[in-house]
């Protein structure tokens, strides 16, 4: 790690990427009393609560990745993120972000034009649109895994990969969704939360009904 390099999230970020992070979390500020961007709750600690635990998703891309997907983006988390490590980390990767409450989706183009991202944001639900193809395809708490899994499925890359962090129930949500999916899983301890996990998921089909 260099002089001028900063850890967050197991990741050398530099300085730069560590100020347009900064400046992404007074965005977030700004803009939440008015619409509600994150619950009220977590703005006291904005930076460990969504900007360190999106971060860590960023650690599972992989390098051959170009296309990354995120749905019901809301305030950013962790798209944005996404794409300001990218910036420097990853510069070939575009993140998309796909939200439907159009005065997130606003805000959300509002902070890729400040920040001058490698990012798209598109006013839609993700069930609506054409399959998207995208390599890496992730979700923060938006769904239940078998309702995100059937999200994947159509919008990956048949060798795509999805990235979903799931509370402490993650477990269950795998073997729920189990009954209707078949898929490969590989689960990351969340660096933040002791029983929370980073789920890494590929090779994504319907079950077979016996």
């Amino acid at each position: 790690m260099n002089a001028s390099d900063v850890q967050l999230a197991g990741l050398d970020v530099s300085r730069e990427t560590f100020a347009a992070l900064k400046q992404y979390e007074s965005l977030v500020l700004r803009w939440t009393s008015a619409i509600n961007l994150i619950s009220k709750s977590t703005q006291a600690d904005v930076w460990q609560r969504h900007i360190v635990d999106s971060a860590q998703l960023f650690r599972h891309c992989p390098a051959s990745a170009r296309k990354w997907l995120d749905v019901g983006s809301g305030g950013g988390f962790p798209a944005i993120v996404i794409a300001i490590l990218a910036r420097e980390a990853k510069p070939d990767l575009h993140v998309t972000l796909v939200e439907s409450d159009l005065r997130k989706a606003t805000f959300l183009r509002q902070a890729v034009q400040i920040l001058s991202l490698n990012a798209t944001v598109l006013s839609a639900r993700a069930e609506s649109l054409s399959p998207m193809l995208a390599d890496v395809l992730s979700a923060r708490a938006l769904a239940p895994l078998s309702d995100l899994l059937a999200l994947a499925e159509m919008h990956l890359q048949p060798d795509g990969i999805a990235i979903f962090p799931k509370g402490a129930r993650f477990g269950a949500e795998i073997a729920s969704a189990r009954q209707s999916w078949a898929f490969d899983v590989d689960t990351f301890p969340s660096l933040l939360e002791a029983d929370a996990a980073i789920l890494v998921i590929r090779d994504i089909h319907r079950a077979r009904q016996v």
